[in-house]
């Protein structure tokens, strides 16, 4: 989870609260800038540095419409990049579903709900379902309609959710390629959402001053679903693969049967939020098992599995990622341990069925670990059984042993110390006759933790990547992912 940043000059941070500095005091943010400028940096580009890799969580936008209006397309256009999948029909699938933009200098997550294979029967339970879930996620919503066809009854229908959930709401009026269009988008005043932006979000037409109207409506931060209370109970996501044992865990843990548990993957539909008492402490469990019940999906229902555990990660602290032992590792479940990850959740890994395994299958288990889920080998790791509650004590350890990587935060003078060791033992290999250097560095933020680091040169992948190993082996971090940004001096700044 590393990026260089590099300078645009945009003051992408106005409005930005005084001295917010991440999580750098007053007097250690001056003590910082002070350094920088004898390093010859701009100390508008630091500040930005700073404040970009100090920030909270990022406001969340959900992208939603009935499919084929071309909710893909749009957020390729908001994110500058063809990433989400398009194609000139419904049912596309994905396996990632939020992505991060910036326009006008703010950053901001946006969740693709976009079209899916789906029983034509069943398209309005569908999509209302869809959308509940992203809508549950967001700061705020973008509602795509088709301009050409108008609002038909499944658009109405996903009105009423939105009404319901009270979230801010950005009516985009897609496929208005010409002013001749325009005539269309202003019949969907009729769904009483405000003004309709005519965009066309194949040709980028409107879409900035769509995206204007998003900045208004989005939060500059987002409240904090957790930790908002001293003491309060801490949010925890059991994610995983659709029967994997997730509601059977949480019945375990709960020492009740609280969630339905069937053989048949997808048993759960409805978000199940418990409080149980663990360890003698209470924590909110969120179950996020298969979602196939009473919405027949086929081909999309991975890719609606992947919705509502992205919509249940961006609320949690915590991702415990559930692996069923007694199969190999698959695709799907390090999709789901990235999705965690790129989240900048804590994690915890938990292998369930352990105890119905032999010698031969645990040697092998050994090795799918170390090549399947190489990029978490900082995860605590639980060995569990769902069915008898074998090693469900060593849980809550792994959780706490988790948060607390997460919410460590090193002090610059002691990060800046290990830096100037570390670059004399094991410079940076000369690249073009050229040896760039760490020069300082700062961590500017927690729930992950967020480094900036300093640089006279560009810093290789590989060096970014032995950097965060170092960290770690020096600090701790255990369970929590780490983003390290790197920003280059320029040359004009350089001191003779």
């Amino acid at each position: 989870m590393n990026d260089h940043i590099q300078p645009d000059g945009s003051d992408a941070y106005e409005g930005a609260h005084e001295h917010d500095h991440g999580a750098l005091g007053d007097a250690e943010f001056a003590e910082f800038m002070e350094l920088a400028a004898e390093e010859g940096f701009d100390l508008e580009d630091v500040e930005g540095a700073i404040e970009a890799a100090g920030h909270g969580p990022l406001p969340v936008l959900a992208v939603v419409g009935r499919p084929n209006v071309g909710k893909s397309t749009l957020v390729n256009r908001i994110i500058g990049r063809r990433e989400a999948v398009v194609e000139d029909k419904p049912g596309v699938t994905r396996d990632r579903v939020t992505y991060e933009a910036e326009w006008a200098g703010r950053r901001f997550k946006v969740v693709d709900t976009g079209g899916w294979e789906q029983d034509v029967l069943g398209i309005d339970a569908s999509v209302a379902a869809q959308a509940e879930y992203a809508i549950e996620a967001a700061d705020a919503v973008v509602f795509v309609v088709d301009a050409k066809v108008g609002a038909t009854d499944t658009d109405e229908a996903v009105v009423r959710l939105l009404r319901k959930a009270g979230k801010p709401v950005v009516l985009c009026a897609n496929k208005v390629d010409g002013p001749s269009g325009e005539a269309d988008a202003a019949y969907l005043w009729s769904l009483g959402l405000g003004e309709p932006h005519p965009v066309s979000a194949l040709h980028g037409r409107g879409t900035g001053d769509m995206l204007d109207q998003v900045l208004e409506a989005l939060p500059e931060a987002p409240a904090q679903t957790f930790g908002t209370t001293v003491g309060g109970p801490r949010r925890i996501a059991l994610i995983g693969r659709p029967n994997v044992g997730k509601s059977s865990l949480l019945n375990k843990v709960a020492g009740e049967d609280r969630v339905v548990v069937n053989e048949l993957a997808g048993t759960t539909r409805d978000p199940v939020d418990e409080m149980i008492e663990l360890g003698g402490k209470t924590w909110k469990f969120v179950d996020t098992a298969g979602i196939r019940k009473r919405v027949h999906l086929q081909q999309g229902a991975d890719y609606y599995a992947s919705l509502r555990t992205a919509a249940a990660v961006e609320k949690a602290e915590v991702a415990v990622v559930l692996i069923d032992a007694a199969d190999s590792i698959s695709v799907q479940d390090q999709r789901i341990v990235t999705m965690a990850v790129e989240a900048g959740r804590a994690i915890v890994l938990a292998f369930n069925k352990w105890d119905t395994l032999d010698e031969e299958r645990r040697y092998y288990l050994e090795r799918e670990i170390e090549t399947e889920l190489g990029q978490v080998v900082w995860a605590p790791r639980v060995n569990v059984s769902a069915r008898t509650g074998r090693h469900m004590e060593k849980l809550v350890p792994a959780i706490e042993t988790a948060l607390e990587g997460w919410e460590t935060r090193v002090p610059t003078g002691r990060l800046n110390a290990f830096l100037g060791e570390l670059v004399a033992a094991h410079p940076h290999p000369v690249r073009g006759g050229k040896q760039p250097r760490i020069l300082f560095g700062t961590q500017a933020g927690t729930k992950p933790p967020r480094f900036v680091l300093f640089a006279s040169g560009f810093i290789e992948a590989g060096y970014r990547r032995f950097i965060e190993r170092r960290l770690r082996e020096e600090f701790g971090f255990e369970g929590t992912p780490i983003h390290i940004s790197v920003r280059v001096r320029e040359k004009r700044g350089k001191k003779k």
